[in-house]
C-alpha cells in the first residue's frame, strides 16, 4: 500500500502540473520530470490508475474550458483555439465535434445553454422540470478547491485517492460539489468550492480532508443533462425564474451538484448532473 501510495502522490503532482500549466507545451519529457518517473513508462502507469491517459486528460480539460468559454464568454474563437493548443481552426473545429457532437460555432449558438438563456429570457417557469424532494442530513468528507468552478474534478480525483488511501472510499461513491460563490459576481481565481463524498460515521476526517455537513430539508433538485460547462445557464433560469415563480424562498445553505457519471467515460453531452437548492419549508 505505501509504494501504492507513492505512485499516486507521483500522478497527483503530474496532474497539479497540468492543471496549472493547460496554456503551455505539456511536452511527455516535462511530465516525466514532474512525475520522477521513466519516460519510457510513466505514461502507461498513468493509463492504468488513471482510467484515462494522460493525452486524453490534457484534451478533455483543453476542450472543457474551450466549451465554457464558447457558451459563457464573448472570447474571439482564435484565442480559444491557441488556448486549446491547436495550430488551426480545422484540427480544433474537428476534436470539438468529435468531443461535443457538433462545431464550436454551433455549440456557441445552439448548445444547451442557449435553451436555459431562450428560458430565462421569456421568463417561463415550465420549460424545464423541477422536483421538489426531501433529503437526510449527510456527513460527507470534502476537499477544498479554489478557482474556476470547472475544475472541481481536480478536487474530486484527490478526494478519491485520499480517502482510497485510508480504505474509508464507499462500495458506491457519491460524486457531490458545494459551491459557496456566485461565478457572476467572484473573480474566478478566488471562486470557493468543496468535492464532497457522503462517508459513514466511524471515517475520520482530519486534514487534508474537510468535513461537511449536507443539510437535511426540502431541496429542489433540476435534473441536467450535457457539457457542465452549460450549467451557468441552467443554475441563472432555476434561480431568477422557477424560484420567484415556485412560491418558495431559499433557505441559508449553498446549492450542491450530483454527479451521476463520469466525464472520462461518457461524452460531454451525456454527463448527468442533479442540482440542488435548499428552500426553506413549504409556504
Amino acid at each position: 500500500m505505501h509504494r501504492q501510495n507513492a505512485y499516486s502522490d507521483r500522478l497527483d503532482r503530474v496532474l497539479d502540473y497540468i492543471y496549472a500549466h493547460l496554456d503551455d507545451d505539456l511536452s511527455f519529457d516535462t511530465l516525466a520530470e514532474v512525475a520522477c518517473l521513466s519516460s519510457y513508462h510513466w505514461s502507461r502507469i498513468y493509463s492504468a490508475m488513471r482510467g484515462e491517459t494522460v493525452v486524453a486528460t490534457i484534451r478533455r480539460l483543453r476542450l472543457q474550458r474551450a466549451a465554457d468559454q464558447l457558451a459563457n464568454a464573448d472570447t474571439v474563437l482564435e484565442t480559444i483555439i491557441r488556448r486549446a493548443g491547436y495550430s488551426s481552426a480545422d484540427s480544433f473545429g474537428r476534436a470539438f465535434k468529435e468531443a461535443y457532437g457538433t462545431s464550436p460555432s454551433s455549440y456557441r449558438e445552439n448548445g444547451s445553454h442557449s435553451a436555459f438563456m431562450a428560458a430565462t429570457l421569456a421568463d417561463n417557469a415550465d420549460s424545464f422540470p423541477v422536483t421538489l424532494e426531501s433529503l437526510p442530513e449527510r456527513r460527507c468528507a470534502g476537499i477544498d478547491h479554489a478557482g474556476s468552478y470547472m475544475q472541481i474534478d481536480h478536487a474530486m480525483g484527490k478526494l478519491f485517492v485520499e480517502l482510497s488511501r485510508r480504505s474509508a472510499l464507499p462500495a458506491q461513491p457519491a460524486m457531490i460539489g458545494v459551491f459557496f460563490d456566485d461565478p457572476d459576481l467572484v473573480a474566478e481565481q478566488t471562486l470557493r468550492s468543496r468535492a464532497c463524498m457522503p462517508v459513514s460515521q466511524p471515517v475520520a476526517i482530519d486534514a487534508p480532508l474537510v468535513e461537511t455537513v449536507l443539510r437535511g430539508g426540502c431541496y429542489a433538485r433540476l435534473s441536467y443533462k450535457g457539457p457542465y460547462a452549460d450549467m451557468r445557464g441552467a443554475y441563472r433560469w432555476l434561480l431568477g425564474v422557477w424560484l420567484p415563480a415556485s412560491g418558495y424562498e431559499p433557505d441559508d445553505a449553498p446549492i450542491f451538484e450530483a454527479y451521476l457519471n463520469d466525464p472520462r467515460e461518457v461524452p460531454p453531452a451525456e454527463l448527468r448532473t442533479d442540482i440542488h437548492l435548499p428552500l426553506k419549508a413549504a409556504p
